[in-house]
């Protein structure tokens, strides 16, 4: 049987007319403005006997600040009870002292104007996915990151319309020393973005680079008297803050940046098996790391946290997308809002080691619950596969798309006077169709979410198009966009001042690859 020959006509006039949509000037939103309500699982009697519950933990079982005599001292003048390492809270003193003084809401800016986002309220920021040794493609496979892999994702975040926020630790870029890599992460995240970023955590040491980085682009004052900088501090459930951690959030909190203080829970191995023992440590672990916080600089943004998942009772595997962290996820939402503060989890989370169906629908299962839940920093949105293993340049672009959808959805329903669309009816009227209505021409262009991964085609046309699937497709959507980069604006003695305070700095300690 011969084979038909392959037309491409039609085919190349959809790519040239994806590529003018993507060429298009486009006025993008800094962040996502909430126009649904929070979905609840609880009630408020129920919210309130998990808050005892945790009250409970913190006044008898204590939290422990591990090797951090600073934070010990703090405490117990506040009024907890030190014991060793153990530190017990007076039921009410968390609460207390971070109403008093913790902001409900911030702005981080960025070194754009145009992108300050606006973390808590309403509001949803949507963050690239975090802390992958190891990167994957299509045309690679699995292999580990380097720091050109880093800058590509910074460059497809800064791209992307859908992506709010430039991230932070996108992949490790293993190439290069491990006590000298955050000097090339925060460097590329200011050069190669102009999107607000995350600062590194791995030591307080680096968190002052970040800090005095970013005093290079913004300005001491600025910076001392604005967040510039939203940091990631893991409590290392069950119950216990480390010095690493500590020593990261109370440079920060010293500098008025931001921190997310956000227990990292693999329920049945970190926390109990159940959603309302899990919620209970959750809070716990939060209001006692969001406490020190305020200790150190009353006023400093925080952001309640957590990440989420279940341990396969089978082989101890996390999993993802299952409806038991979904029920975590929206019960820790409420208990934020409870609490006054933004709160931070989701996104698009799978266990598959490839962009395939169960990465689609455990990544979709998570991105729409935390858009229900009411996720205000919503890290780990675009390109996690294999349990945060892997950070994937396909995954990437299929995440990033499904962002808009979720973005369109939380708009919410136009009901002005055009969305009401009664022209279009009255035009109309019984028996025709909408198509060539005044209403429909003047809105048709943007008048649906259009994808650029999904194909709606015939079969004949995808056929004719090469028969792609959606990871086939992101990949040249990937490659297009990285090809099409152009540099953002940076102030050319900015950027010398900052390579020279990398240099310097590297010059002063060996390399270390632990």
């Amino acid at each position: 049987m011969s084979e038909r020959p392959k037309r491409r006509g039609r085919g190349a006039g959809r790519e040239a007319k994806r590529a003018a949509r993507q060429a298009a000037p486009l006025t993008l939103a800094p962040y996502i403005d909430r126009k649904i309500p929070y979905y609840e699982v609880l009630d408020e009697d129920a919210l309130i006997t998990i808050e005892h519950n945790a009250d409970t933990v913190l006044e008898e079982i204590g939290i422990e600040f591990r090797e951090f005599p600073e934070a010990l001292v703090l405490l117990k003048a506040a009024g907890a009870d030190v014991d060793g390492e153990r530190v017990r809270f007076p039921r009410g003193m968390c609460r207390e002292i971070i109403q008093a003084s913790a902001p409900s809401e911030y702005t981080q800016h960025a070194r754009n104007p145009e992108r300050n986002v606006i973390i808590g309220g309403d509001r949803t920021v949507l963050v690239p996915a975090y802390g992958s040794p190891f990167i994957r493609n299509l045309d690679e496979g699995r292999r580990y990151a380097t720091i050109e892999d880093f800058r590509n994702f910074v460059k497809l975040a800064y791209m992307s319309p859908n992506i709010h926020h430039s991230g932070g630790t996108i992949c490790e870029p293993v190439d290069i020393p491990v006590n000298k890599r955050h000097f090339d992460m925060i460097y590329s995240h200011i050069k190669y973005s102009d999107k607000p970023f995350m600062g590194s955590v791995t030591q307080p040491d680096r968190a002052q680079d970040t800090v005095n980085m970013a005093k290079i682009v913004f300005g001491d004052e600025f910076v001392e008297q604005n967040t510039v900088i939203t940091s990631l501090i893991n409590a290392n459930s069950p119950m216990t803050f480390d010095a690493t951690m500590l020593g990261a959030a109370t440079v920060y909190a010293r500098h008025n940046q931001a921190t997310m203080i956000s227990p990292f829970l693999l329920a049945g191995a970190m926390s109990p098996v159940t959603v309302a023992g899990t919620a209970t440590q959750i809070l716990a672990e939060a209001l006692a790391g969001i406490t020190y916080v305020q200790l150190v600089r009353p006023g400093a943004p925080v952001i309640f946290g957590t990440f989420a998942a279940a341990v396969s009772m089978q082989s101890g595997a996390p999993t993802f997308g299952t409806p038991e962290p979904a029920l975590i996820m929206y019960v820790a939402a409420a208990l934020a809002r409870r609490l006054g503060l933004p709160f931070r989890s989701g996104g698009g989370l799978c266990g598959s080691k490839i962009p395939d169906a169960q990465a689609a629908y455990e990544s979709a299962n998570t991105l729409q619950t935390s858009a229900l839940a009411g996720v205000n920093f919503m890290l780990h949105t675009a390109g996690w596969l294999e349990g945060g293993l892997v950070m994937g340049y396909e995954k990437f672009i299929m995440d990033a798309d499904q962002a808009g959808m979720m973005a369109a959805f939380l708009r919410g329903v136009d009901m002005t006077e055009d969305g009401q669309a009664m022209d279009a009816l009255r035009e109309v009227g019984p028996g025709s169709h909408f198509l060539g209505a005044a209403h429909t021409q003047a809105h048709f262009e943007k008048a649906f979410y259009r994808s650029d991964i999904a194909d709606n085609n015939s079969f004949e046309q995808w056929e004719e198009d090469g028969s792609m699937d959606a990871a086939q497709r992101a990949n040249g959507i990937w490659k297009s966009m990285l090809q099409d980069y152009e540099l953002p604006p940076l102030d050319p003695a900015v950027d010398e001042a900052l390579i020279d305070y990398v240099s310097r700095r590297k010059a002063e300690f060996p390399d270390q690859n632990y």
